[in-house]
């Protein structure tokens, strides 16, 4: 049931215009940063080459890719995601599916795996261009693969955060803008304090990208999207509860 509901909010995601229009604005300033860095590099490649151990295509293009991928995926999916629960209130359709045989936590996992997987379409495309670039040498695979990884547990924790705000409201512009001061308020925390071991920074997302783009993979930072994940997800599944305990889906 799960998979069903997965691929019944895909398909959603999929026919909708909006969406679509969103991906390609989204791949064409990816494109632009991609080609803008690149040209950067082509142009310093002569003096790196009289430098021991000078930073490569990889450092220079895909990280700063990645880099700027995050931030526009974390301005784009509070659009992508704002439908997810807050449409079906809209619509009056979010009772019909309360009382279907199946648990709160079923629908909410399967709303989250199809905006999740949706979410990965942006993460193979940035992750398309920085390959790309081995068609031009060699390139650090390693720090590739970490970048993907990274940018895919944000998508997926950026994905928890909006479907948690879809289920405060009806309405779906509102649940983007939750979403986004949500998520803007975490990287916001990053900036606030300048010492990594500041209370704020344990709640800044963007934070815990950073060693992802750097090549390194931390298990604190895999137990920290983790958690939050799971806190909000559990959140949302406590407020479909509630609703579905006082009989209503406002």
């Amino acid at each position: 049931m799960i998979l069903t509901l997965a691929s019944k909010e895909l398909r959603s995601l999929f026919s909708s215009p909006l969406a679509w229009i969103v991906l390609a604005l989204l791949q064409l300033i990816l494109a632009w940063v991609f080609l803008m860095r690149l040209d950067s590099f082509l142009e310093l490649q002569p003096r790196l080459a009289q430098l021991a151990n000078a930073p490569g295509a990889s450092e220079i293009v895909t990280a700063l890719l990645f880099s700027a991928a995050a931030v526009i995926l974390m301005m784009a999916t509070p659009i992508f995601g704002m439908r997810l629960i807050a449409e079906e209130r809209r619509n009056r359709t979010m009772p019909l599916l309360m009382s279907a045989p199946i648990s709160m936590t079923q629908i909410v996992l399967g709303k989250f795996i199809g905006l999740c997987v949706f979410l990965l379409v942006p993460v193979a495309l940035a992750s398309a261009m920085g390959l790309a670039l081995k068609a031009g040498g060699e390139i650090d695979l390693g720090l590739l693969a970490c970048n993907a990884l990274g940018l895919a547990l944000l998508a997926a924790t950026f994905a928890a955060v909006g479907l948690f705000a879809s289920s405060l409201t009806r309405q779906p512009i509102l649940a983007a803008v939750l979403t986004l001061g949500l998520l803007l308020a975490s990287w916001l925390a990053s900036l606030a304090s300048a010492d990594s071991a500041a209370a704020l920074q344990l709640l800044s997302v963007t934070r815990r990208f950073e060693s992802f783009n750097g090549g390194l993979v931390d298990s604190a930072d895999l137990a920290w999207h983790a958690l939050v994940i799971a806190l909000f997800l559990a959140l949302t599944i406590r407020r479909l509860d509630r609703d579905r305990l006082v009989g209503h889906a406002a």
